[in-house]
């Protein structure tokens, strides 16, 4: 019967996402995995049978953190959109927060997961479980915004998730420390522009 020590199991996926942020795909090994888990040898196998197991297991543990952080994004009185601000400058805060946290304090995670994009043009089974947890984050997104009463149509938030990953990537790939709060805000602009419902609808 599998390990089902939930604890280890997310301290293994968690050592996978520094390794593929450091080291890229072709570092993530089972032992490489145990070592910056500090756990023994055979842990990582007992988990995770293959090497593409362990890859999968990284890119559910990465979704499941990114939606506990927006979820938390989503319970701060601040993120809620205030009529008075209006609706377009509180999506630009929240969009602004996001990226800005993503491109610093969270780059290692957003590395990873661009690792394990490309890794998944390579293998089918990473690519379906990313299919299915794109769709996924393309439905919690909906309710969020709902939630936040930020009025964007449904039809355009594939357009923004698009447009979101984009400059994501531009800021996580800059060199480290040279993302600064005006460079993003500069690029969240852009964005809301695009995508934010008209005041008042």
């Amino acid at each position: 019967m599998p390990p089902t020590n939930p604890a280890r199991r997310r301290a293994l996926a968690d050592a996978a996402i520094e390794l593929l942020a450091s080291s890229g795909v072709h570092g993530l090994t089972h032992r490489a995995v145990e070592k910056e888990a500090d756990l023994p040898p055979g842990t990582a196998s007992n988990y995770f049978r293959s090497r593409e197991a362990l890859l999968v297991a990284a890119a559910e543990r990465i979704v499941e953190l990114h939606h506990a952080d927006t979820d938390q994004a989503v319970g701060r009185p601040a993120a809620v959109a205030d009529q008075a601000v209006g609706r377009s400058a509180a999506f630009a805060d929240l969009l602004t927060e996001s990226l800005l946290t993503a491109a610093t304090t969270l780059r290692n995670r957003y590395l990873a997961i661009f690792e394990l994009q490309l890794e998944a043009s390579r293998r089918p089974v990473l690519a379906s479980a990313l299919t299915s947890l794109r769709k996924a984050s393309l439905r919690i997104t909906a309710g969020h915004h709902d939630e936040l009463g930020l009025g964007i149509p449904r039809e355009k938030i594939p357009a923004l998730i698009a447009l979101y990953g984009g400059a994501l990537f531009t800021l996580v790939t800059a060199p480290p420390g040279s993302v600064s709060r005006q460079t993003v805000q500069s690029v969240v602009q852009v964005i809301v522009q695009g995508c934010a419902a008209p005041e008042g609808s």
